[in-house]
């Protein structure tokens, strides 16, 4: 738009400079192009379908279905089939008695519940697996709004700096026409044209950091063909505070301390299972022999019960382990609310201040630093400031219009990672 200003010799230059902004400008369409547009509720849904930390959450539930299954298996049944005395002859009459051929079947029967406490345990590592998921999922939806705003933070800043680089272009152009006309010195115009420079080189990495947020952000959803197409359409969040009070409520309700909780039943019961292996359990067995003493068919029943002999090991290792067991539970319970109060409070002060910050932006700098920067264009442009001046309110402008992004994006992350920190077991379970 200002080729057709531009003065010779450096203006050969500046043609081909503003030819490079055109450039960085087109490739940012063509970027856009073919993107998929999407919302951070779709963002959501495809995290809760095609997240591989998830899908290993999930696989580790299935695990937990099938040791419930294992825990309430009762005893098999042993049937053996003996055979002796084949072929042995009479010493008497030298005549063949036949094989002596015992059939039996032995039965255990478990005494002291060990079944019930056994299926009690692992209903409650069940429960746990299924609260470790859904901690995943909190982590992983904290992670993904992070992600998700760390995109359109990059996508403004990437249109921040293309409207930039282009701007100093015509600052450049308006130096150089002011240098034709004699009103500007060649060492001004240098100055112009290094900030120009920089505002290529800042417009092309804002670029690299763009394509850097898609690759992180399609990773979380498993769609790294796509990487190049998403964009976030997402507006910014609403500013809103923490209420510290509903921190302290939401303690008990987190996944990772109810799966705690749990792992602390299960603990207790398999504790009790330990001490129940001293109740001795019973095999019943019943066999049928047959036998051809001189070719007579012979036949007899009998039945035998047998118990452990805890003449050797009494189950005391087992039991001493399983409270152990049962108190490092009680440790990790205790730990993970530590854990969690420290998390809330750090999220909610987070929170705070960076809505704050939004605030500061959104309510003076922002307004204050668009003014002087057109102010001193306009007065650049008629010659009533110098080229020094003018640089300065634009670096201004450039500054602060790139840190109210940063300060929307840290919020939005801040408010994400407060969600997630108080986000209970009854909200995660309904997605």
């Amino acid at each position: 738009m200002y080729l057709e200003c531009a003065a010779p010799g450096v203006g050969d230059a500046s043609v081909s400079k503003l030819a490079i902004v055109a450039a960085v400008l087109l490739s940012l369409a063509s970027a856009a192009a073919p993107a998929r547009d999407l919302t951070l509720p779709e963002a959501e849904s495809l995290l809760v379908r095609n997240n591989r930390e998830l899908q290993a959450a999930r696989r580790a539930m299935e695990s937990a279905d099938a040791q419930r299954v294992i825990a309430g298996a009762r005893p098999n049944a042993t049937f053996s089939v003996n055979a002796a005395s084949i072929n042995d002859a009479n010493t008497i009459d030298n005549q063949r008695s036949g094989a002596d051929t015992v059939f039996s079947i032995d039965q255990p029967f478990e005494r002291g519940k060990k079944r019930e406490l056994r299926l009690d345990a692992a209903g409650g590592l069940q429960r746990a697996a299924r609260n470790d998921y859904l901690d995943v999922l909190r982590q992983q939806l904290a992670v993904l709004q992070g992600a998700y705003y760390d995109l359109k933070l990059a996508q403004e800043r990437a249109q921040t700096l293309a409207e930039n680089a282009q701007l100093f272009a015509g600052t450049l152009n308006a130096a150089e026409r002011r240098l034709k006309a004699g009103d500007l010195a060649p060492a001004d115009v240098a100055k112009v044209q290094v900030d120009y420079e920089r505002a290529q080189n800042d417009a092309r990495g804002a670029q690299a950091d763009l394509a850097r947020a898609q690759i992180a952000l399609a990773y979380l959803l498993a769609l790294e063909a796509e990487a190049r197409e998403l964009r976030a359409v997402e507006t910014w969040p609403a500013l809103e505070r923490a209420d510290a009070a509903a921190a302290e409520d939401a303690i008990d309700a987190r996944p990772d301390v109810a799966a705690a909780r749990t792992r602390v039943e299960a603990a207790e019961r398999l504790r009790d299972l330990a001490r129940a292996q001293r109740t001795r359990d019973v095999t019943i067995g019943a066999q049928y022999e047959r036998w051809l003493p001189g070719g007579t068919p012979t036949s007899s029943f009998g039945v035998g019960v047998s118990v452990p002999l805890f003449t050797g090991y009494d189950f005391s290792g087992d039991i001493q382990k399983a409270e152990v067991d049962r108190y490092a539970a009680l440790d990790s319970l205790a730990r993970l609310r530590a854990v969690a109060r420290n998390e809330l409070a750090r999220a909610a002060s987070d929170l705070n201040a960076a809505a704050e910050r939004v605030e500061r932006f959104e309510g003076s700098l922002l307004g204050a630093a668009n003014r002087s920067a057109q102010a001193s264009e306009f007065a650049f442009s008629r010659g009533a400031i110098s080229v020094l001046e003018v640089l300065d309110a634009r670096r201004t402008l450039r500054a602060v219009r790139l840190e109210a992004l940063g300060a929307r994006a840290d919020y939005a992350k801040a408010l994400g990672a407060w969600r997630a920190a108080q986000a209970s077991v009854q909200s995660l379970d309904a997605r």
